[in-house]
């Protein structure tokens, strides 16, 4: 049977993998933070902005290592969300997971991007971004079998062994092969959180409780040994809210699904709902050891815009 050996948080936001000398110039909004830092326009200056951005490289840079360095790993499997790259109002499941034999990632070529593109564009020419394969191999017999025991557990599980449209699978999962581990070659399964679009969002208890059935699942699979788990994405954005994100994290720290569970729904929105990737995690993880290498408030302009970016790693 086969256990988790390694669990690793992490932001993907593309502030995580833009220089600091743009983040003035990303999306915005009139928005305000529920707990804007009396000491923000500090936090705007370039040195602060430029520290910031350091520790967020040296955060990448410290669970990269700790995933590459996990030793023999017969699969990865990434709690992540699509943002109308899979499924759109057509078809949104709240719960997905993809088996198919291989994962497309289609990302944009280096040599191919404008500087005007999108952040996440400018970024892959900046260097940060790993430029990708077109396709890499996916633990289709894990993520069937997770489907089969999550069924069992009584999760109405949605599930595909394709992707469509031009842009491979979902950037949460392409983050893998751009930042953490471009020379990754450990199929990966990836189970698809429908946190952005109501009225179907998973509640938080209800992706913890997730975290856990897989966290089963897992144990009881016999074609592998070695089982890593991935959240990618998180936490608050567009508008930093640092109170709810070190809430967040100290429910994860704590183990305490109630705590996580008593997260208000109504902030679970936009790219903030990302954090119920992270709450699964916490569910997969059990009683394995957190360690929080960072968190970072990316504040980047007025009113509070910005990222709350965390990067962590659970070990038994």
């Amino acid at each position: 049977m086969a256990e988790i050996v390694l669990g690793i948080g992490t932001s993907h936001s593309p502030q995580v993998s833009t220089t600091w000398e743009v983040w003035s110039k990303m999306r915005q909004t009139d928005e305000r933070s529920p707990a804007i830092p009396p000491d923000l326009l500090a936090q705007l200056e370039p040195e602060v902005l430029s520290e910031r951005f350091g520790a967020v490289q040296r955060a990448v840079q410290s669970i990269a290592q700790r995933l590459q360095s996990a030793g023999d790993l017969d699969a990865i499997v990434m709690f992540g969300d699509d943002q109308h790259e899979q499924f759109d109002d057509t078809n949104m499941p709240a719960i997905a997971v993809y088996h198919g034999e291989q994962v497309p990632v289609t990302a944009p070529r280096r040599d191919h991007i404008p500087w005007n593109g999108p952040p996440e564009e400018r970024a892959l020419i900046s260097g940060l971004m790993a430029p990708t394969l077109e396709a890499y191999p996916n633990a289709a017999g894990l993520a069937a079998h997770i489907v089969a025991s999550l069924t069992e557990q009584e999760f109405d599980i949605a599930r595909c062994d394709s992707v469509s449209g031009v842009r491979g699978i979902g950037h949460a999962y392409a983050f893998l092969y751009q930042r953490l581990w471009p020379e990754c070659t450990v199929p990966i399964v990836p189970i698809m959180l429908n946190t952005y679009y109501p009225p179907n969002q998973p509640t938080p208890r209800r992706s913890y409780a997730l975290g856990a059935a897989v966290r089963r699942a897992i144990e009881s699979w016999d074609g592998g040994k070695r089982v890593t788990v991935v959240a990618s994405g998180g936490l608050s954005h567009i508008i930093v809210d640092e109170p709810l994100d070190r809430e967040v994290l100290t429910g994860l720290q704590s183990h305490d699904p109630d705590r996580l569970a008593a997260i208000p729904r109504a902030k679970m929105k936009g790219g903030t709902s990302e954090i119920l990737n992270w709450i699964a995690l916490g569910g997969a993880a059990g009683p394995m050891a957190m360690t929080l290498v960072d968190y970072v408030p990316g504040y980047r302009s007025l009113p509070s815009t910005g990222c709350g970016m965390a990067f962590a790693y659970w070990t038994p």
